[in-house]
């Protein structure tokens, strides 16, 4: 069953997702890479602020193909979600509420999204272009000079997503190969 959500996520979405669900998102979420999360650690800890709200907000590691003409966004994959690990403990603690990548995430950012109560979703790879058609329209919000790597606020609807960690401790890279060895020996694949 797909569950249909709707951003911002506050505590209770996310405290009811499990990993291995399937989420239709809709809403506002925020593109950032490892450049754009340096850069935002960097100005918190300078004591400059927040350069926007990061509260209860998405962020979509990805950095989209050029914008065909005609089109709101070119193709937009996820991005390993590991070059960002470094940053996102400090990012969660100030109340990000979920993340948007490809990859398995380190013990510190699962134990963190245990703590603050966020959730860690899979877009697949090589879907790019099914994932441009969620997006309704594109802002620039931060660090332009960065080219690609700028930060971007994406009005997406029903972007399909896969909940691959969430805020109990499930992690669909233990808690899949497990369930397909079973049914595998169960004669089911």
């Amino acid at each position: 069953m797909v569950k249909h959500l709707n951003t911002p996520l506050n505590e209770k979405d996310v405290f009811e997702l499990k990993a291995g669900d399937i989420v239709s998102l809709s809403g506002s979420i925020l593109i950032a890479r490892d450049a754009a999360h340096k850069k935002i650690v960097e100005m918190i800890t300078a004591g400059e602020g927040e350069p926007f709200p990061i509260k209860n907000e998405i962020i979509f590691y990805a950095g989209p193909a050029p914008t065909p003409q005609g089109e709101v966004i070119g193709s937009i994959g996820p991005t390993t979600s590991g070059r960002m690990d470094s940053y996102t403990p400090f990012l969660l603690e100030r109340g990000l509420r979920g993340m948007i990548g490809k990859g398995k995430r380190s013990p510190e950012v699962l134990a963190a999204m245990i703590k603050h109560c966020a959730v860690y979703f899979g877009a697949t790879g090589g879907i790019a272009v099914l994932l441009s058609r969620s997006v309704v329209s594109i802002e620039k919000v931060a660090f332009e000079e960065l080219g690609p790597e700028a930060v971007l606020r994406l009005d997406i609807r029903e972007m399909p997503l896969v909940v691959l960690a969430d805020c109990h401790g499930g992690n669909l890279y233990v808690s899949g190969p497990d369930e397909t060895i079973k049914l595998i020996r169960a004669g089911n694949i």
